[in-house]
């Protein structure tokens, strides 16, 4: 028996108890309980991230400069570009996901089963962008040097433009050999080779006299200096790093330890290994989210085919479905405002 909760001031009854407290049945307050979890989960990770980064902001990486790649535009800079696309697609997989649940409460199997098939392939969609985006952070496209200070440095033209070491590096007559289990210790294994060594980075650097380093160090340009300024078009100019002169840049080189290219949870060639580390991890557990979420959307879809939810004269598994829909697709609005446009 249900106990009964009346107002005392006007008498009405505001909750009669039973299984269905406020008329959330069990399902949907246990779906609303973990997302509130969730979401605690999600503020730690993106408090923990802007915590470091205000550790470490003037040698923090700019957003613009690392996500510049864009399919089938390859040596375009199109700075966030396709960032921003991901989140399009995202958030129009909300609107989909909300035409399919006010289609199940109209009883409308066909347009129910058309909606969360839209949203499934906007789920799709954005796994396979970000599956794309990792693939190019991991690779990396320039190319740096990590000091024996363990300062991470990047070569630019004397138009500040970024360089490839590919595009300078010399190919010296010297024997590299990875370290492996099979031709050291046991337990010792050693990282994969990158494309050049030091040595040859070295010397392709004294070959080119146009060659300048850029550093970590962070200036932000007044409005004066971005008037005045030759940077690369389409970037964003109020935050940049300090190219230093070929002197200086002689002395940084002549420290190079190692050659560093892309990012992983080691190294990472466009600055602060942390800014890998969170990118891998919350864009990662994101990801997973969506994933799950894609699944999880495909097995609620055979079941309106098969008219699983006309025989129960209910939808309500779509708008559980839903409410965590929503709750990913919120999740990525804060990634993306505070890991990629702050």
């Amino acid at each position: 028996m249900g106990a009964t909760v009346t107002n005392t001031n006007t008498g009405e009854k505001t909750w009669g108890g039973g299984n269905e407290p406020m008329g959330a049945n069990y399902g949907k307050l246990m779906m609303w309980f973990f997302i509130v979890s969730d979401a605690l989960t999600f503020s730690g990770f993106l408090a923990a991230y802007g915590f470091s980064r205000f550790k470490f902001i003037d040698n923090w990486p700019i957003a613009d400069e690392v996500f510049t790649h864009f399919p089938f535009l390859h040596g375009v800079p199109a700075p966030m570009y396709y960032v921003a696309f991901m989140t399009f697609i995202l958030i129009f997989s909300s609107v989909t996901m909300v035409l399919a649940v006010d289609a199940g409460h109209q009883m409308k199997q066909k347009t129910v089963a058309f909606y969360m098939l839209l949203t499934i392939f906007g789920g799709m969609i954005f796994v396979g962008s970000q599956a794309w985006e990792w693939k190019n952070f991991i690779k990396g496209e320039y190319g740096a040097v990590e000091t024996k200070g363990g300062s991470i440095i990047q070569f630019v033209n004397d138009k500040g433009e970024r360089v490839k070491l590919e595009d300078f590096a010399v190919v010296l007559p010297e024997e590299r050999e990875q370290l492996k289990r099979s031709n050291g210790r046991w337990f010792m294994d050693g990282e994969a080779l990158p494309s050049f060594s030091v040595a040859e980075v070295q010397a392709g650097y004294k070959a080119h006299p146009e060659l300048l380093i850029k550093t970590e160090k962070i200036y932000r340009d007044t409005k004066e200096d971005q008037a005045n300024s030759k940077l690369q078009p389409g970037l964003n100019h109020n935050k940049r790093r300090e190219i230093l002169t070929r002197v200086e840049s002689d002395i940084m080189v002549s420290n190079a330890k190692i050659v560093v290219e892309g990012a992983n949870l080691k190294r990472n060639e466009y600055g602060s290994k942390l800014f890998a580390d969170f990118f891998f991890f919350i864009t990662g557990f994101h990801g997973f989210h969506v994933f799950s979420g894609v699944i999880i959307n495909i097995i609620i879809f055979f079941n309106v085919l098969l008219g699983t939810y006309e025989k129960r004269r209910s939808y309500q598994m779509v708008e559980k479905v839903g409410l965590y829909w929503h709750f990913v697709d919120l999740v990525w609005v804060f990634v993306f405002t505070f890991f990629y446009l702050v």
